[in-house]
């Protein structure tokens, strides 16, 4: 039951005078479940209707905080593992692992190498201090749908009967792909994206133009773009567009896709949410449905990288925001 129900069987056992066995039959609970609220109501009041928690009063096998300090220790300037704490302390791996996830240090990838301090997650301090741009490279769709919701044997008929299609020695492959071109703001997690059928420097530079222009209609200003190594971004057209535009690019450092993990994050996110969310009978709807996804992601999809809130609520001065 949720707790408007519970409060509306409690009230009718006690301010109505509601016989147990009438109530719990009306509200189709047992009578054991019925006469616990009612109970609950009389000593707490409403407030009494929400779920308690599980958790005990006292712990007494709880890890000693003397110990967890020496487990937090280890982890930090040796990098052991739960089974080499557990062996140098005498105690079970289990324990060790449970002490480390209730201090976050349960994976070393969270620790750094040199300092043994927790990884923090950076983030620019406003609104276009930092933009990340990468592609995502999709196979494009066949006509009636593909392999992952029709199957592999209807996928590959309908990959046949798609127009643009080349016969190779073992199977049918469908030429082209979409690659869609992504933006996200660091500081607010705006995304703005478009799709098209190559990633060259000309396209790349475009993208950046336009994304440039739809975040200033929004009152941002873009100062910098970073970027990965890849060779739309290094060429001198990005270069030279990124001069006229005022904005500072920078890189990755190579081989490191963790240093742009916000837009790799995105990926992943789009994927699920968008382009293989459900089952598109050709490239041309999928296509058409990520203006619609977009506009969900920044308005109304809560990010839990920066509370809970949406994406667009961390714009200020947004034209039409305050009328």
């Amino acid at each position: 039951m949720t707790p408007k129900g519970r409060l509306l069987l409690a009230r009718r056992i006690v301010d109505d005078g509601w016989p147990i066995v009438r109530a719990a039959e009306h509200f189709n609970v047992s009578w054991p479940t019925a006469k616990r609220w009612a109970t609950r109501y009389v000593e707490m009041g409403p407030e009494g209707m929400y779920d308690r928690s599980s958790r005990p009063h006292r712990s007494p096998n709880r890890t000693p905080e003397p110990i967890k300090r020496k487990i937090v220790a280890l982890r930090w300037r040796q990098r052991l593992s739960p089974q080499a704490i557990g062996s140098r302390l005498s105690m079970p791996a289990s324990t060790v692992h449970a002490v480390l996830v209730r201090c976050r240090l349960n994976r070393l990838s969270h620790i750094d190498i040199r300092t043994g301090e927790v990884i923090r997650r950076y983030e620019h301090p406003h609104p276009g201090s930092m933009i990340h741009v990468d592609v995502k490279k999709l196979g494009n769709i066949p006509v009636g749908g593909g392999w992952r919701f029709v199957g592999r044997a209807k996928g590959r008929k309908n990959r046949q009967a798609t127009p643009g299609t080349r016969r190779s020695k073992h199977h049918n492959e469908l030429l082209g792909h979409a690659f869609v071109h992504t933006v996200i703001d660091d500081h607010s997690r705006v995304a703005y994206a478009e799709i098209h059928d190559d990633e060259t420097a000309v396209t790349a530079a475009g993208v950046l133009q336009r994304a440039v222009g739809w975040f200033a209609a929004r009152g941002v200003t873009v100062e910098r773009v970073l970027s990965d190594n890849g060779g739309c971004y290094r060429s001198a057209l990005w270069k030279r567009t990124c001069t006229e535009l005022g904005v500072t690019a920078k890189y990755t450092r190579p081989y490191r896709p963790q240093t742009n993990g916000k837009i790799e994050r995105f990926h992943r996110t789009m994927a699920a949410e968008w382009a293989f969310a459900r089952h598109y009978r050709s490239e041309q709807a999928r296509r058409a449905a990520l203006p619609g996804w977009l506009h969900t992601y920044n308005h109304h999809r809560q990010h839990s990288a920066i509370g809970r809130n949406v994406p667009f609520s961390r714009l200020t001065n947004v034209p039409g925001q305050y009328t």
